[in-house]
């Protein structure tokens, strides 16, 4: 059985801890990485931000995954942004390589990485290393697809509790991904999902709660979940006046794409294709939308929660965001 190879945690005991700002989705992780690299230019230093986002990495996935504009990418150094097509796949263990990578690059050239971004998996695979699962297999894939659409994801839900009862425990029945990679690494291995993780304590973040000394975590969280929830809903409302149905035309008309792919399940993107598809009507898909975005948020906060050691500043709060700043600030050097 062939496995992706151990990614090594990155150890950086000769430099200062690298700065990496999370948060969940709408919390201002952009903007605050963009005074950070501005203020760096105004004393005569370079920042260079490395994205930590799983969308942001695919071509013509712009208006709805938030990307820097082209004007934010001319300003200041933007890496791991529209690397691949969206037919292609990009894993947390490819990000741990290239991020490591993008890091010692930076600082050969006598310049600042800071890391930002929401996708947590990324993170851990970078931030503690990621032990080997297999990776995909093309046919057994496109199978379990066809299973799942022929009898419904609640029933491969079924089926993966029969093999695997405690990773069946924590994913939802609709969660289509994630029950086809549990079903996938069993066929595939002869194993649960969950044995293996067992086997591998930094994959299924036991090891994950405690941020290592040569990163500086700054994390944005939002107090009023209300108001975040608000921000969001006018998000995505922009996103679509500022043409996010066209976009998604635009990739639906590539032959090679479908919605079964990891840059199509981008929350807003899913969405959006199954409306264009006729599968809901506008309400329905501006509802999902919505909803997945507010699931993705809540998500990102449990992970950050339940690590020591961070950074913590509210970015409704302006005393807290000058704070988060001025923090960033003097830990540029």
């Amino acid at each position: 059985m062939q496995t992706e190879p151990y990614i090594q945690p990155m150890q950086s005991p000769d430099f200062k801890p690298i700065l990496c700002i999370v948060g969940p989705t709408g919390a201002g992780k952009t903007h605050l990485a963009m005074s950070l690299a501005e203020h760096a230019q105004s004393i005569g230093l370079t920042v260079e931000l490395i994205s930590m986002d799983s969308a942001l990495v695919y071509r013509g996935l712009n208006i709805g995954s938030a990307k820097p504009s082209k004007e934010e990418q001319a300003t200041v150094i933007h890496h791991l942004i529209d690397i691949l097509e969206p037919t292609e796949v990009y894993s947390a263990a490819r990000f741990a390589k290239d991020a490591k990578q993008l890091c010692e690059d930076i600082r050969s050239r006598g310049n600042i990485p800071v890391v930002v971004g929401g996708t947590m998996l990324y993170w851990r695979a970078w931030a503690h290393g990621l032990s080997s699962l297999p990776p995909a297999n093309t046919d057994i894939r496109a199978r379990l697809d066809e299973e799942g659409k022929s009898l419904g994801w609640p029933a491969m839900h079924i089926k993966l509790a029969q093999i695997d009862p405690e990773t069946a425990a924590r994913l939802k029945p609709n969660d289509s991904q994630r029950v086809q990679r549990a079903l996938e690494v069993f066929e595939i291995t002869g194993k649960p999902m969950s044995a293996l993780l067992a086997e591998s304590p930094s994959e299924d973040g036991r090891e994950g709660s405690v941020i290592p000394p040569w990163i500086n975590l700054v994390s944005l969280e939002p107090s009023d979940r209300k108001r975040l929830h608000l921000n969001l809903e006018k998000r995505f409302d922009e996103m679509l006046v500022g043409g996010l149905l066209e976009e998604v035309k635009t990739l639906k008309a590539n032959v090679a794409l479908h919605a079964d792919l990891p840059a199509i399940r981008s929350v807003g993107y899913r969405q959006v294709w199954e409306y264009l598809d006729g599968q809901t009507d506008w309400e329905e898909m501006r509802y999902k939308s919505l909803a997945a975005t507010r699931q993705l948020g809540k998500r990102q906060l449990t992970w950050l929660r339940a690590m020591t050691g961070r950074n913590t500043f509210d970015p409704f709060n302006p005393n807290e965001l000058k704070a988060a700043l001025d923090f960033c600030k003097r830990n540029l050097v």
